[in-house]
């Protein structure tokens, strides 16, 4: 049998988290971050979270596009 990525990549991240909350307990920063750099990174990584889902997404805002959603979601109710 065959390991999976998956499973490989979830086992390296795992090991790196508890890596990560062994030098904590002894007060030693595995990374040399200040707490800035932190908030700006995960304020970026929400921004560009939120942006791509949006952009992702169909948002349909006019009558047009309204109309044409119902027309789709009826043409996929009848090809079930």
């Amino acid at each position: 049998m065959k390991v999976s990525k998956g499973t490989i990549i979830r086992t390296a991240l795992l090991v790196l988290a508890i890596v990560n909350n062994l030098l904590a307990l002894f007060n030693k920063s595995p990374l040399p971050i200040e707490d800035d750099t932190i908030e700006a990174v995960i304020s970026f990584l929400f921004t560009t979270g939120t942006a791509i889902v949006a952009w992702w997404k169909n948002n349909s805002f006019t009558s047009a596009a309204l109309a044409g959603d119902e027309v789709m979601k009826q043409l996929k109710a009848r090809g079930q």
